[in-house]
């Protein structure tokens, strides 16, 4: 397969029960990985190679807030394969998933009932997983030649990774390396509270802090997040913000002749080195970390030449530990949609 073409990990997986016969591994699927703000949906088969087990025949990228719900996206793409009859998948979703094939999210811009969209598609197989616990099962198909090394050594040492990405959101996974194969590990990191040793940093949370009583670590990691610390520069300098979208607080940080949104993103590169530190050490990261997200992408030299490396390594004497972690940051591209076919394929043994 071609390495990942440039370009979210959070909760627990589910599945609903089906009485027809599972597709054979051989047949064609969709699979689908549904964020805040795309939606990228393959048509992908099994490869039999266990280093590399999907192979997406068809890939396309879809705006959410085009389209009135996810079934409308996947009829679209399937009216798009003239002669071939799809009828089973796996949806890779941000949010955390339910038993019931529902979704508990703040970033999606519509409801999703796996059941009703298997009747509406007529498929026969239809499952739901976690975004990034989708994406946990692709890292691990990922070389080198498609990360961007940030820290740490060429080789990770055994134990579990972690996979961590900030977009509309920002989620978190951990794959667990076992002697019967790989348990992932979803989470809500996104969630948990944002805390900051930094001075400057801490009147920022004390701004995003106004009438909240939990500021969650997306709040300001995340694309949503980078606007928010933008406007408490803003709101802290005494300046009106002039940037209503991250892209454009990115952009104008790049640029270097806008002081509160270079503030801002400065803020966003910082914080995220310590959180990711931070999970690192909660996690016992040890096999390595992996950076992905829609965000990261963009920002990818501003990163580097950041304070996001010494902020990862400040953990008086956990440094040495953290200095043996490789932190790669990975394109996101097509990542999220092998990792939802690896699953589904998975459970298909």
């Amino acid at each position: 397969m071609a390495p990942f073409p440039p370009g979210a990990f959070v909760a627990a997986s589910s599945s609903l029960p089906s009485t027809a016969p599972r597709p054979a591994v051989r047949d064609a699927f969709i699979a689908a990985d549904v964020g805040g703000t795309h939606v990228r949906i393959g048509l992908v088969e099994a490869t039999g190679d266990t280093a590399r087990p999907v192979r997406v025949l068809e890939y396309r990228k879809y705006a959410c807030a085009a389209y009135p719900g996810l079934a409308e996206i996947v009829e679209e793409f399937l009216a798009a394969l003239p002669g071939r009859r799809v009828d089973a998948g796996a949806i890779a979703s941000a949010g955390y998933a339910l038993g019931d094939g529902t979704v508990i999210t703040a970033n999606l811009p519509w409801p999703i009932s796996l059941e009703r969209i298997r009747t509406r598609l007529g498929f026969r197989d239809f499952r739901l997983v976690n975004d990034f616990e989708a994406v946990a099962h692709a890292a691990a198909q990922v070389d080198a030649s498609e990360v961007l090394r940030l820290t740490g050594p060429d080789a990770a040492a055994p134990g579990p990774m972690l996979i961590v990405g900030p977009g509309t959101g920002l989620g978190a996974a951990v794959r667990i390396p076992t002697a019967h194969g790989p348990v992932v590990l979803a989470t809500e990191a996104g969630q948990a509270a944002l805390t900051t040793g930094h001075a400057g940093e801490q009147a920022l949370l004390r701004e995003l802090q106004r009438g909240r009583s939990h500021v969650p670590i997306e709040h300001a990691l995340s694309g949503p997040g980078l606007l928010n610390l933008y406007r408490a520069v803003c709101a802290l300098q005494s300046v009106p913000p002039v940037h209503t979208a991250p892209g454009a607080v990115t952009a104008a940080a790049i640029a270097g002749d806008d002081a509160p949104a270079r503030a801002a993103l400065d803020a966003f590169c910082g914080l995220l080195g310590s959180t990711i530190g931070d999970m690192a050490l909660l996690y016992g990261a040890h096999g390595g970390i992996y950076l992905a997200g829609g965000i990261l992408p963009q920002i990818r030299d501003y990163l580097m030449g950041s304070d996001f490396v010494a902020r990862f390594l400040d953990k008086a004497p956990m440094r040495e530990a953290l200095e043996r972690i490789p932190v790669n940051l990975v394109e996101h591209g097509q990542l999220g949609v092998i990792g939802a076919a690896s699953w589904y394929l998975d459970r298909l043994d």
